[in-house]
């Protein structure tokens, strides 16, 4: 009778260990889908002899959140290589900031061009 403490009245010895019966002999799973990531896509700004360095400087910081140094820096390679990436988003962001970059060179009467590109 030294089991008897173990097994609550009503005689189950399955309750006795807190486990429900309905998963008795089994583990309980359940299948997890991956969710796919969204594309990304590069928001890349092209060189061109009118804009002045000081303007894109601004439109890094203000558009894309750069700060002084690395908008410098990403200025000079568009200056230097033709083209640089001013940041990676998903689409719709992207696109967002590619209609702010040219609202802006508008409104300053700069020729000043970006474009998507799949990441």
């Amino acid at each position: 009778m030294a089991n008897e403490s173990l097994v609550p009245r009503g005689g189950d010895p399955s309750h006795a260990q807190g486990g429900d019966p309905r998963r008795e002999g089994g583990v309980a799973t359940q299948t997890r889908q991956r969710v796919a990531r969204p594309p990304r896509y590069k928001v890349v700004l092209y060189n061109d002899d009118y804009t002045p360095m000081g303007f894109v400087i601004s439109i890094l910081e203000r558009v894309f959140g750069k700060g002084p140094s690395e908008a410098t820096r990403i200025m000079l390679a568009i200056h230097n290589t033709g083209l640089g990436i001013a940041g990676v988003y998903v689409l719709d962001v992207a696109e967002t900031k590619l209609v702010q970059v040219h609202k802006a060179a508008e409104q300053q009467g700069f020729p000043l061009r970006a474009g998507l590109e799949k990441e």
